[in-house]
């Protein structure tokens, strides 16, 4: 490591410690809350002082259990946590339920003091559900994107692996949550620093907005073919509207019978099979994460009518919406 080199290039004005706070709910994943403070203290390592410093902050008091089982002792309760630049909230698949009026609370006083305001995998829920992410673009994980662009119509949610949006910012979780870190620390303090960090923990460069766009995607189905990729890309923007393979083929300037030959050689399957799993899959997603009634769930995915879509479903998965509706609330 250069670390004299990346002490020299730091920026003149980059000169107070930025504070960060993670508020962390019960069932946090790991994964992502270590991507968040893991490059924070890298970067303090690699520029020789600190740059960052950093908190954890929970609802209320007591030790908070991550996904995994690993337990923390936050630092702070949110009824007396302190004020900080920068709050994080962590939380997990159940972020569109948690209620924490200490901790809403505590984040509106850091946001009147001028703080930046994010959330790493699904937190989004939970600020969203208190009009914290109004007027602002944000990401969170992909298995509850349809859900939340169901319950929140008037926010732009994209499907990218992260998005920094003025004083919010939103990543999908997990390696997405390292690299907005990574594009804070070049923000604050220089690309140089940034670079190191992401060597530090033999990671890829920063990616460009398109990598960041289609890297999700990719990593979710392994897909090499390019034509391929981008046309699940649009099957995936395109879930409700459910087209045909004529009107897909002409939106990626090619002959449905390339089209066709790709999907084959790449996944041995239809474009049009491939297409209906997928609007399969969404209405799993939205039976799961959404509290939308089933007739409407068959129109969010391109089915015109309920009996059509449970007959498809039942198909597809061995049961019914209803009862998979059930067998969830049952858990």
């Amino acid at each position: 490591m250069q670390k004299n080199r990346i002490v020299s290039s730091l920026p003149s004005s980059a000169e107070r410690e930025i504070r960060f706070a993670v508020l962390v709910f019960p069932g946090f994943p790991l994964m992502a809350f270590s991507s968040v403070i893991e490059p924070l203290r890298a970067a303090n390592l690699l520029a020789g002082k600190p740059c960052y410093s950093w908190i954890t902050v929970g609802p209320g008091d007591g030790k908070l259990f991550a996904s995994n089982g690993v337990g923390i002792e936050p630092d702070h309760s949110a009824r007396n946590a302190p004020l900080v630049d920068r709050i994080v909230v962590c939380s997990g698949g159940d972020a569109d339920h948690v209620v924490a009026d200490h901790a809403t609370a505590w984040i509106r006083r850091n946001l009147r003091a001028g703080a930046h305001i994010g959330a790493v995998a699904d937190a989004a829920f939970f600020l969203a559900r208190h009009g914290l992410l109004d007027g602002h673009a944000c990401t969170l994980h992909w298995t509850s994107q349809a859900a939340f662009s169901e319950a929140f119509p008037h926010l732009e949610m994209r499907r990218d692996l992260y998005v920094i949006d003025r004083r919010r910012f939103t990543s999908a979780g997990g390696v997405g949550s390292l690299d907005m870190m990574l594009d804070m620390i070049g923000k604050d303090f220089g690309a140089p620093l940034a670079a190191g960090v992401a060597e530090w923990y033999v990671h890829s460069p920063l990616r460009s907005s398109v990598d960041r766009r289609m890297m999700p995607l990719r990593l979710r189905t392994g897909i090499r073919n390019e034509l391929v990729l981008s046309a699940v890309a649009i099957m995936e923007d395109a879930v409700e509207d459910n087209l045909t393979m004529a009107q897909l083929a002409d939106r990626l300037k090619v002959s449905p019978d390339k089209l066709q030959r790709a999907f084959q050689q790449e996944l041995r399957t239809a474009p049009s099979a491939y297409y209906r799993r997928l609007r399969l899959k969404r209405a799993a997603d939205l039976l799961a994460h959404s509290t939308l009634q089933i007739g409407e769930i068959a129109l969010c995915c391109g089915f015109w009518n309920a009996s059509s879509f449970s007959r498809a479903f039942k198909e597809q998965f061995g049961c019914s919406p209803a009862r998979t509706r059930g067998a969830r609330a049952a858990e």
